[in-house]
C-alpha cells in the first residue's frame, strides 16, 4: 500500500500543493491531473524519492519511504517525461544498461522480447538516435517489462505514442494492475484504463 499524509510541495517561494492525502492499494491506479505548473511532475518525484516534501509523509506498507531507502526503490519504477536514454546505444543496450544500474541481469533474449512487444523487434540493435520520438518513448516504456516493480510511477507515459502504442501501453498497465501491481501516472488525455482514482492539483 502507498499512502500520502498531509503532503505539501514548495518550489522556490511558490507552494504547488498542500495537505494531499490518498491511499493506493494493490490492483489500483491513480491519475494525477492538473494544469501545466500545478505540480504533477513534482508529486511524482516526491513519490519516487527523488525530492523531499515541504511537509507531510509518504508511506509504503505503513513505513516511511524516506527511511526505507533501497528497499523502497526495489519496489518502484519511475519513468520520467524526459526519456533517460543513451542516444549512442541501441534499444537493446539501453535496456541491459538500465537493468545493470538496478543491480539486475537482463539477457538479450529478455530485452529483445520486451522491445518486440512494443513493436521494436526489428530495430532492437539500431542506435537510439536514429529512432523517431515515438520509438524512443517505446524503448523507455519497454523497461516496464524488464523490471520487476510493484509500483509504476509514470510521467506522461502516452506522450509521442501513436494510437496502436497507446493501446499496447493501456493493456500492459491493465495487466500489471490485474497481477496486483499499482500505478501512478500523469496524462493530459482521457485514460483508456478502467477504474482508478483521480487527484486534481
Amino acid at each position: 500500500m502507498l499512502s500520502t499524509h498531509e503532503l505539501s510541495c514548495v518550489r522556490g517561494e511558490r507552494q504547488l500543493f498542500a495537505g494531499l492525502d490518498f491511499t493506493l492499494e494493490s490492483g489500483q491506479w491513480l491519475h494525477v491531473r492538473g494544469e501545466n505548473g500545478s505540480g504533477k511532475t513534482s508529486l511524482l518525484r516526491l513519490l519516487s524519492g527523488l525530492s523531499v516534501p515541504a511537509a507531510g509523509e509518504i508511506r509504503w506498507c505503513g513505513e516511511l519511504v524516506r527511511q526505507m531507502g533501497a528497499l523502497y526503490r526495489e519496489k518502484m519504477l519511475f519513468l520520467g517525461h524526459q526519456g533517460a536514454l543513451k542516444e549512442d546505444l541501441s534499444g537493446l543496450e539501453n535496456l541491459t544498461f538500465a537493468a545493470a544500474l538496478d543491480g539486475a541481469v537482463l539477457s538479450d533474449t529478455q530485452a529483445i522480447a520486451a522491445l518486440r512487444r512494443f513493436g521494436l523487434g526489428a530495430r532492437a540493435e539500431l542506435p537510439v538516435r536514429v529512432l523517431s520520438a515515438g520509438q524512443k518513448r517505446r524503448v523507455l516504456l519497454a523497461r516496464l517489462l524488464t523490471r520487476n516493480a510493484q509500483l509504476w510511477v509514470l510521467d506522461e507515459p502516452f506522450t509521442a505514442l501513436d494510437v496502436k502504442a497507446v493501446d499496447m501501453l493501456s493493456v500492459l498497465i491493465a495487466e500489471h494492475l490485474a497481477a496486483g501491481g499499482m500505478a501512478v501516472l500523469t496524462s493530459h488525455q482521457a485514460m483508456p484504463i478502467p477504474g482508478g482514482q483521480v487527484v486534481q492539483l
